[in-house]
């Protein structure tokens, strides 16, 4: 005990698995000789910052078992709100056969139309291709003229293949 040591040595716990049991045989040094072995007198110093320990790893558990539960019931949520517009469209759809269809056959022109208009935005974009890099204002452009219209397109194509699909079997019957 007569050598000097510092405020809080390193230790690493060893698992005895030759004699069948699994515990932990005790706190050993990590390091190099010169660092100091844990003697007898050095425990009662180191039960507080095991139990200190202890109980921040039950906190921890517990905060990611609150954060499971949380997590659990969002997905309920999301799932109980999803089956529920699902089942709003099919009562539409079955209301309304005949729209339905025209939304299907609309959704397919329209989207040969967005196919037409992203041809043409892709052939816009090789053909200004360095000068959309150099300069700023050709971007602003190109963004205000086909931007707009992409978005509008999307959820127009979006809305309309929502209301056209065909209800599947099982999103027919009401689910418990």
């Amino acid at each position: 005990m007569s050598e000097k040591r510092s405020a809080r040595p390193s230790y690493s716990a060893s698992a005895s698995f030759s004699d069948g049991f699994s515990g932990v045989q005790g706190p050993q040094p990590t390091g190099e000789m010169d660092r100091p072995s844990l003697e007898a007198e050095d425990w009662p110093a180191l039960v507080p910052l095991l139990l200190e320990q202890r109980e921040l790893l039950r906190r921890l558990v517990a905060a990611q078992e609150r954060q499971n539960a949380l997590l659990e019931e969002l997905v309920h949520q999301i799932s109980a709100a999803q089956r529920q517009r699902q089942q709003e469209l099919t009562q539409w759809k079955r209301a309304n056969p005949q729209l339905a269809r025209y939304c299907r056959k609309a959704a397919e022109i329209l989207a040969r139309v967005q196919n037409e208009f992203l041809a043409s935005l892709t052939r816009e974009i090789q053909e200004q291709g360095d000068a959309l890099l150099e300069g700023e204002f050709l971007l602003t452009e190109l963004i205000d003229r086909f931007g707009p219209r992409m978005v509008h397109l999307n959820g127009l194509l979006q809305m309309l293949s929502q209301l056209s699909s065909a209800p599947s079997p099982t999103s027919a019957s009401p689910s418990p």
